[in-house]
């Protein structure tokens, strides 16, 4: 394990094309569309019950583009291919709120409300899971909803992971406590299921 809490990886990911969206890494100027849509409190319900502020974002993207830095992967920022509109974010982090299972890489994904209900957040984090197990050559990615956030659940579900165990997750200043529903998927278990 790195320092990061990652795993080795094979590769550094890129950016990626899906049939809707476009999946590229942050960059500085993402803060005033991601505000945008960061602002409506059911993006953000599970944890913290409310929107982010526009510092919080700002916190929010520094991170992501340091990640990216450190581990050689981190979230995209979802774009619509027509409009080329942001709408979200989906892609692979390290799960450090959950330091017992690291090293660890989750796939997780947060949209506009405008957008929920159209199948994007399975589309893009099927991506994810591709580029995870192929270029980053990954022998288990997990994912980590709230054991109450039930849209999140399924997606995992429809993805074909597989639930390994409730787990708490600590509180912070930011948010009390919460369950958690630890799903995984293998290399082995993506490639026999893997729509090609």
């Amino acid at each position: 394990m790195t320092s990061t809490g990652a795993p080795p990886i094979a590769a550094p990911l890129g950016d990626v094309t899906t049939e809707r969206l476009v999946l590229r890494r942050f960059r500085p100027d993402d803060l005033d569309p991601l505000a945008a849509v960061f602002a409506h409190p059911e993006v953000w319900q599970f944890p913290y019950g409310r929107a982010l502020t526009r510092d919080e974002t700002a916190a929010f993207l520094d991170a992501q583009i340091a990640d990216w830095e450190l581990c050689g992967f981190g979230l995209w920022i979802a774009l619509d291919r027509n409009t080329e509109t942001v709408i979200g974010y989906v892609g692979l982090c390290v799960p450090r709120f959950l330091p017992e299972i690291l090293p660890a890489v989750e796939v997780g994904w947060r949209f506009d409300p405008g957008v929920w209900g159209r199948g994007l957040a399975t589309e893009a984090a099927t991506a994810a899971l591709r580029e995870g197990f192929t270029t980053l050559g990954l022998d288990e990615i997990c994912s980590v909803p709230q054991s109450d956030n039930p849209a999140s659940v399924r997606v995992a579900e429809r993805l074909g992971m597989r639930l390994d165990r409730e787990v708490d997750i600590a509180g912070n200043e930011r948010r009390r406590a919460v369950r958690a529903s630890l799903f995984v998927m293998t290399r082995e278990v993506w490639a026999a299921t893997a729509q090609t």
